[in-house]
């Protein structure tokens, strides 16, 4: 696709990025085909293909507008699209270097602007953790809207003390350890039986997709800086006279879509350029790590009817795809087929609060071919997913390692 920058974009390094992709791009409209938003909406302009040239045009000189701003908000940034597209075209880099744009020029209404200010701040915040606490005391009395949005509280369950000489890294997150603590706990508890330790690196946090996504690269690239300073000691070759970490695992495939990403994000920053890229190889979902491991110990009990959901960070961000599966096979999971399963459940972060409707009708689409067989529990990767498809539904709706923790705690 032939790009005629404009000077102020020509010579920024996110303008010449941009028309990188933009070069890429033949066009062809596959994208369209597979686009949650196309799909619902049946505009150009809320498809990939429509999208770009938005992009393509401010770049070029147009002034953005607020529809601009609205169609490209529309977008969950699930990334089917680079999945079909037979170019390669970067997709995801690009909307977020043109919401980082169109978010500079043009000025979005009062209440809207508060909204994702909160949701910036207050998402990644230390008084996110009491806050939720409060709302799931409360529970019972918030209305349906909001309760749906405050899971209620369940134990994380113990959490292992030995140490082990082999380590990996965990992401101490910012939204998970307080709706869901009992993912880290069963990755913990998982790992342990496996011989290895768990590490959360005193200062690391958010991975910064929520910051990303709200059009706040400056912040974004803040949060890659403090986890690539607070995982870096234990990268190294040795740490206090005991072994580096193997890895960065990560149970949320929205953080590791993310962190996979630093290398890109910091290209640019001559101080962490190497170390992002060095971060980003070793950077590891949990269901690739443990697969590679060898076999899970087997055990002897009924099998168990299973829908599982790929979150899209997971099946096309990060392009992982059947790996998950057959770990659950193997511990008596009847995997149940699930029709489109290559297109969002609507959750995206915060899409499912800044556009609740949309959200909505992809979340209760993707319900009904998850439960069109009746399966005995719901599994997926993310919390965001795990989070919105349960406040659809009354199947449990849980994180794959916590279902292979309680499978293999039958064997102990």
């Amino acid at each position: 696709m032939e790009t005629r920058l404009t000077p102020e974009f020509a010579e920024s390094a996110r303008g010449q990025r941009a028309e990188r992709i933009l070069r890429s791009c033949v066009h062809c409209g596959f994208c369209n085909a597979t686009c949650p938003t196309y799909q619902l909406l049946g505009d150009e302009l809320d498809g990939p293909r429509g999208r770009i040239y938005l992009i393509k045009q401010v770049l070029e000189g147009a002034a953005p507008t607020r529809q601009t701003q609205q169609h490209l908000d529309r977008c969950l940034t699930c990334r089917n699209c680079e999945s079909t597209c037979p170019s390669g075209v970067q997709y995801g880099q690009l909307v977020d270097i043109g919401r980082e744009i169109v978010e500079e020029r043009v000025n979005r209404p009062t209440a809207e602007a508060l909204m994702r200010t909160a949701l910036r701040e207050g998402l990644t915040s230390p008084a996110f953790a009491p806050a939720l606490k409060l709302g799931q005391v409360v529970r019972g009395l918030l209305p349906a809207a909001l309760q749906a949005k405050v899971p209620e509280a369940r134990a994380a369950g113990r959490v292992p003390e030995r140490h082990h000489r082999r380590k990996v890294l965990m992401l101490a997150g910012c939204v998970q350890p307080a709706m869901a603590p009992a993912i880290d706990a069963a990755m913990a508890r998982v790992l342990d039986v496996l011989g290895v330790q768990t590490v959360v690196a005193p200062r690391s946090g958010c991975c910064g997709a929520i910051r990303q996504h709200l059009a706040d690269g400056q912040g974004a690239r803040a949060d890659a800086r403090r986890n690539i300073d607070a995982w870096w000691p234990w990268l190294q070759p040795v740490q206090g006279g005991e072994a580096a970490a193997e890895a960065i695992v990560i149970n949320a495939s929205g953080c590791g879509a993310m962190i996979r990403e630093y290398g890109h994000l910091l290209q640019d920053d001559p101080a962490y350029a190497d170390k992002a890229r060095f971060v980003a190889e070793h950077t590891l979902d949990l269901g690739q790590w443990l697969a590679a491991q060898g076999p899970l110990p087997a055990i002897g009990t009924e099998p168990v009817s299973v829908a599982f959901h790929p979150p899209c960070s997971l099946q096309h961000a990060q392009q992982i795809r059947g790996v998950i599966e057959p770990l659950l096979v193997s511990l008596g999971a009847r995997l149940v087929p699930v029709q489109e399963a290559h297109l969002c459940c609507g959750s995206a972060g915060t899409y499912s609060v800044l556009q609740p409707e949309l959200s909505r009708q992809l979340r209760d689409r993707k319900l009904g071919h998850l439960q069109a067989s009746e399966p005995a529990v719901i599994l997926s990767a993310n919390i965001g997913c795990l989070a919105h498809l349960q406040s659809g539904t009354g199947t449990p709706v849980r994180h794959w390692i916590e279902w292979v923790d309680e499978r293999l705690s039958m064997s102990r």
